[in-house]
């Protein structure tokens, strides 16, 4: 069943204008309601007056699925309730396992379909043809953050297709707040969609879009290209850059990109990263006692398991870990398999061989968070130290570490709860709140960098 969205008020439905017309159609907007609201029906809504965020959206499952009728939601490349329900109905009718996520046969049979109908001219099951509508109602970025701050959000669609320029829609709605009636919290939404060269195109007039004297977030949700015009373009204004490695497609090359952009001096952040801050704090608890916390280099053993899929969050752990410890990477060593295995070795600063293990486990039910650790296991080979830990997820247990013995060898076992906060629209909400570098998550990139170009020798 999907759930009830929230209540929405719109100033202003999505409406098509030229690129010259979006900040007078804004105005006009908040002008036509006026102070007070409409007759005085409503209450007072206040405009975008805490930052900009500006996102880029590639990512083409939404667009196959609302060309082809499965979809008439919010194109913003939020794995939601809505999608989910369209992946199932498209998975159905193809015939494929109805997992309600984008797997790579999903996204084929779309793209076939897709490719026919262009071929053909015929419409679609929406009978709007290749081209819909955005349905902009309701969209989920913007209510996790309006819920928040009011704020203007600017969307850069690249779509597929001939080059015939760059179409804009401009917006405002207000998320309706039982606990707060007396004004309405409202965001202003800018659609700009165009193939990927029509946007660069018009990459020189977005910075005038941006709310002059506060802060700018870029959300780019490709695989940052240090060497795309846009994003430079983009990334140079902009306070914060905000990235998400779960969906990386290739992830150690993009963690490596990540760290030249870092070396580059972009602000840069990862929604990934925000995931491990439960993993990170109970780890650290876990030495907080004198005894312990002495016993902190007697670790050698280092067991990290995670989904299958994605090694991003398991390398950001490792990271973290090592650049706390002041362990220097010296092997790296990946074989893939039913279980995909990586073996790092590390020699720490009393010249001790520290061994670390990341193990990819295939699960049955894959969540909207690819790669998602389950456990992990810090152990010696010393019996005698007292450093033992292991830290499980909710869901996925401790078994695999019991197996392998970590049972008996942990002087501590603690669980990280399920944690509804870790979806990327209300991870953006709280990224927001903050901007400019964070030196944590750039020194454990740094080590990331380090291990992975060891790879490559």
């Amino acid at each position: 069943m999907t759930p009830q969205a929230p209540t929405i008020f719109s100033l202003q439905a999505p409406k098509d204008i030229s690129l010259t017309e979006i900040e007078g159609e804004l105005n006009q907007i908040w002008q036509s309601y006026g102070i007070t609201g409409e007759d005085g029906g409503l209450p007072a809504a206040t405009r975008a007056t805490t930052f900009t965020l500006v996102v880029y959206e590639p990512e083409e499952t939404q667009y196959l699925l609302a060309a082809l009728g499965f979809y008439n939601g919010p194109i913003d490349g939020i794995l939601g309730p809505q999608m989910n329900v369209a992946l199932r109905q498209a998975q159905k009718k193809y015939g494929l396992p109805e997992t309600g996520t984008a797997t790579p046969e999903t996204l084929a049979a779309l793209r076939e379909e897709f490719a026919k109908r262009q071929g053909n001219g015929a419409a679609g099951d929406n009978g709007s043809g290749n081209s819909y509508s955005l349905n902009v109602a309701s969209p989920r970025i913007a209510d996790e953050i309006a819920l928040r701050n009011p704020c203007r959000i600017i969307a850069l669609c690249p779509i597929a297709g001939e080059d015939e320029g760059v179409k804009a829609q401009v917006s405002a709605y207000c998320p309706i707040q039982k606990q707060s009636s007396s004004t309405l919290i409202c965001c202003e939404y800018i659609t700009l969609s165009g193939t990927a060269a029509a946007l660069e195109r018009v990459g020189g007039m977005i910075p005038a879009l941006l709310i002059g004297g506060l802060p700018k977030f870029l959300w780019w949700k490709a695989t940052p290209d240090p060497n795309n015009s846009l994003f430079k373009r983009l990334a140079a204004i902009c306070n914060n850059v905000i990235v998400d490695s779960c969906n990386f497609n290739k992830p150690e090359t993009d963690l490596l990109s990540l760290q030249e952009l870092i070396e580059s001096s972009v602000p840069l952040a990862d929604l990934n990263w925000r995931r491990l801050s439960a993993w990170q704090e109970l780890t650290a608890e876990a030495y907080d006692p004198p005894r312990r916390r002495a016993a902190l280099k007697e670790i050698d053993r280092v067991t990290i398991d995670y989904e299958k899929g994605n090694p991003a969050q398991a390398l950001l752990f490792l990271g973290w870990l090592a650049s706390r410890l002041e362990w220097l990477p010296v092997s790296y060593q990946k074989d893939s398999g039913d279980y995909d295995i990586t073996r790092i070795n590390f020699v720490a600063q009393d010249q001790r061989q520290v061994e670390a293990e990341l193990a990819g486990v295939p699960v049955a039910d894959v969540g909207e968070v690819m790669g998602d650790l389950t456990a992990l296991r810090l152990s010696s080979t010393n019996p005698q130290a007292d450093c033992g830990t292991v830290i499980c997820s909710e869901t996925g247990g401790c078994m695999r570490m019991e197996t392998h013995g970590g049972a008996q060898a942990a002087g501590l076992f603690q669980q990280v709860s399920s944690l509804s906060e870790q979806k990327a629209e209300a991870l953006l909400s709280q990224q927001v709140q903050r901007w400019g570098r964070e030196s944590l998550f750039e020194e454990s990139l740094a080590v990331i960098a380090q291990i992975l170009k060891l790879g490559m020798n």
